[in-house]
C-alpha cells in the first residue's frame, strides 16, 4: 500500500482526494465524487477535509542528480 501523502500532481485543491485515491487503489475521480456525495449527509466531512490538508505531509519533491 501506498504511503499516505499528498501528491504533487494531480491535485486539485490540496491533494487529499488524490492522497486517499492513491493510498486504497482508485483513481482520484471517483474519491472526489465519493467526497461530494458524502458532503450531502450530515457529518463533518468538510472538516475531515481541511484536518488532512493540514495534517497530510506533501509528497517530497524528486531530487535530481547529476
Amino acid at each position: 500500500m501506498a504511503a499516505l501523502v499528498r501528491p504533487r500532481d494531480g491535485r486539485m485543491i490540496g491533494g487529499v482526494c488524490a492522497a486517499l485515491a492513491r493510498r486504497f487503489g482508485t483513481s482520484a475521480t471517483t474519491m472526489r465524487v465519493i467526497f461530494l456525495v458524502s458532503c450531502l449527509l450530515p457529518g463533518p466531512q468538510f472538516l475531515l477535509y481541511l484536518a488532512l490538508w493540514l495534517l497530510l505531509p506533501a509528497e517530497k519533491q524528486a531530487s535530481t542528480a547529476w
